[in-house]
């Protein structure tokens, strides 16, 4: 008879009165797991995950803890890196602060977690790869969209051989971010501030690195032109602030293997799409189009066959002769199943390779992005030295 057992991993979670921090990390993840019951390893143990939540605002932190049932929170971030009941450090703070913490958790022997991007240089990005790796810490970077169920669904296709060759990848991201002013901004004002480290670049040029790295192959170069839509915003206090960010991002991606991937980020487009993400891939025996949630195929025997004439209306229901992808397995929350698999990692060192060097591969197509543009050319993307 097995006589099952209960481990205490202690996370400091820095950022999490921020939307994502606290949504996506705190509630939906750490919190549902203690609701699960804690994370069964497998052997008889269950993992449980007690956050130490740490911000700048005492009341606010205070509050939360309350909210939730915890007990432990503070704003000096020092003295919780200086606990040695503390395993794990998470960030999720605005990118600009988020270098200099993760240096002082590495420095303390901290295993880290963290947000993207994780610095606001290619330069400090390996840097704290790097030091992460010679302090012989545990080290992981959230890239919540692989495990999204319609991106899931896109790579069972894409490892299923259904595409045949890979020819283009074409991405949609976005919608209308309120200024702020008659309507309240769905997203803070920093985001929109590019010397508090905003831009839709920084923001979304690393997820689409990991995303097309993961599904399609390694990015060798890129193209992009960026632009801010919407010079003039509203802060949280509704006071009226310019934009120095880019607010929208038009960006071409050369893949290894050859196919092209084109992908559009906006803040400041209506969507008129099935959801807020959605990629089309074609290729030479299939087509694939994934959100969030959904995937859709047409195979090659299926395929219509169009004759343009602009002259009569469309009678053919396009939407409609496509087949949805079915589940085939259940899906969690996408934050959470990778918390979950970091974990395991930290605690029974299984394999994992989402790290701060596959981090820095996305600060680095972020950097070349807006260089890009700056300069007006295509920049080749260096494989990054380990």
């Amino acid at each position: 008879m097995t006589t099952s057992s209960r481990r205490t991993v202690r996370i400091a979670m820095n950022g999490v009165t921020g939307r994502m921090g606290y949504r996506q990390h705190l509630v939906r993840s750490l919190l549902a797991l203690r609701e699960q019951g804690g994370l069964d390893l497998g052997d008889g143990t269950t993992l449980w995950p007690e956050p130490v939540l740490v911000g700048r605002r005492d009341h606010a932190l205070k509050a939360m803890a309350d909210r939730h049932g915890l007990t432990e929170w503070s704003t000096d971030l020092d003295a919780v890196l200086a606990d040695p009941g503390v395993d794990i450090y998470f960030d999720a703070q605005v990118t600009s602060a988020r270098e200099e913490a993760l240096g002082k958790a590495i420095a303390a022997g901290k295993h880290i977690y963290t947000e993207k991007p994780t610095a606001t240089g290619l330069a400090g990005a390996l840097d704290l790869a790097r030091r992460a790796r010679a302090a012989g810490v545990k080290h992981g970077v959230v890239q919540d969209k692989l495990f999204l169920p319609g991106l899931l669904k896109l790579k069972r296709l894409v490892d299923g051989g259904f595409f045949g060759r890979i020819l283009s990848v074409r991405g949609e991201f976005g919608y209308w971010v309120f200024e702020g002013d008659w309507q309240g901004a769905q997203r803070p004002s920093w985001n929109y501030r590019r010397e508090d480290g905003g831009g839709i670049v920084v923001d979304m040029f690393p997820h689409w690195e990991y995303v097309l790295h993961e599904l399609f192959g390694r990015v060798t170069a890129v193209t992009a032109q960026t632009a801010t839509h919407i010079p003039q915003r509203w802060d949280e206090q509704g006071k009226p602030y310019a934009a120095t960010a880019d607010d929208a991002a038009y960006g071409i991606f050369q893949l290894e293997g050859g196919a092209i991937a084109q992908i559009n980020s906006s803040w400041a487009v209506r969507v008129h799409r099935d959801e807020l993400v959605e990629f089309q891939v074609d290729g030479t025996e299939g087509s694939a189009v994934a959100g969030l949630r959904t995937c859709r195929v047409q195979h090659r025997g299926s395929t219509p066959k169009p004759v343009w004439n602009p002259d009569l209306p469309a009678t053919e229901p396009f939407r409609a002769q496509w087949q949805e992808v079915p589940d085939n397995d259940t899906f969690d929350n996408g934050f959470k199943a990778q918390w979950e698999l970091f974990l395991r990692h930290v605690v029974l060192d299984e394999p994992y390779h989402w790290d701060l060097f596959a981090g820095a591969r996305g600060v680095q197509l972020a950097e070349l992005g807006l260089r890009s543009c700056a300069e007006g050319r295509r920049l080749d993307v260096p494989e990054i030295a380990l």
